[in-house]
């Protein structure tokens, strides 16, 4: 891989796994734009490494509370809004780990075709947008409750089908439950954190096994370059969401659909 290719790739990862705009469909994307050859499985890893890294460092002094909190209540000394937080985060997590190991075979074999791509663009956009316009936003994430977690967690479990947008749909669910905007982000973004571990964890180990520092290199560089844009992608997104609303999301996941539709016109 060249200088541009890992460049252009880590930016995208970076920029699109907390947007509520599918990065499985942009990764699907650009290599059918660029004509690049598929960057591998260590590739994707790495920079799915990188965002991780950013959503911990960006919300450390929240995931620390959380963890002294959860040892807290774990030890049976008290459950605070910190420990429930974090409960919330490990149960929502649930889901789709269930989904992932009992329909990934099925998704793989089914479900990564440009035409199921497309749809699902296009029709979590508009469900995207009717959240965010029939939600109450008068909640905050520390007033989950069980049955709301569950909601989302299930809700995130969608998202295994490619096109739907992890970060999108958790929100999605979220405003339906009448989280403000920003909760809804926040925590969609704190879901993710256990989402990327189990997807990348084993990858990572079993790729670093045999890995020579010339195989790092790309990898690194891929990591460096999606980390430090994604940390600045949830930051302006969380401090511009409240002003912007979803709505400029679900115009470009409609053109995006669109533009698909026309892209893979001859095979569908």
């Amino acid at each position: 891989m060249d200088f541009i290719q890992i460049l252009v790739l880590a930016l995208v990862q970076g920029l699109t796994e907390f947007l509520p705009v599918s990065s499985s469909a942009h990764l699907i994307l650009v290599p059918v734009l660029t004509g690049w050859e598929d960057q591998g499985l260590a590739f994707d890893v790495a920079v799915h490494v990188g965002t991780l890294s950013a959503v911990v460092i960006y919300f450390r002094h929240e995931i620390s509370k959380m963890t002294i909190s959860w040892l807290v209540s774990v030890s049976g000394r008290g459950l605070d809004q910190d420990a429930k937080l974090a409960w919330a985060v490990l149960f929502g997590t649930i889901p789709v780990g269930l989904a992932g190991l009992l329909f990934k075979d099925f998704i793989e074999l089914h479900l990564r075709s440009p035409e199921v791509l497309a749809t699902a663009t296009l029709v979590f956009a508009l469900l995207l947008w009717w959240a965010d316009v029939k939600g109450r936003e008068k909640r905050d994430e520390y007033s989950l409750r069980w049955t709301d977690v569950l909601f989302i967690g299930c809700a995130q479990a969608l998202a295994l089908i490619p096109g739907t947008s992890r970060s999108g749909v958790t929100m999605t669910a979220a405003l339906f439950l009448g989280l403000s905007r920003k909760a809804s982000a926040r925590f969609s973004f704190l879901l993710s954190i256990p989402v990327i571990v189990l997807a990348g964890g084993l990858e990572t180990i079993d790729y670093l096994k045999d890995a020579s520092i010339d195989d790092m290199q790309p990898l690194m560089l891929g990591a460096l370059l999606s980390g430090v844009s994604a940390y600045f992608c949830i930051h302006y997104f969380l401090k511009l969401l409240e002003k912007i609303g979803m709505l400029p999301f679900v115009i470009y996941r409609i053109i995006l659909a669109g533009f698909i539709f026309v892209m893979f016109a001859d095979i569908l």
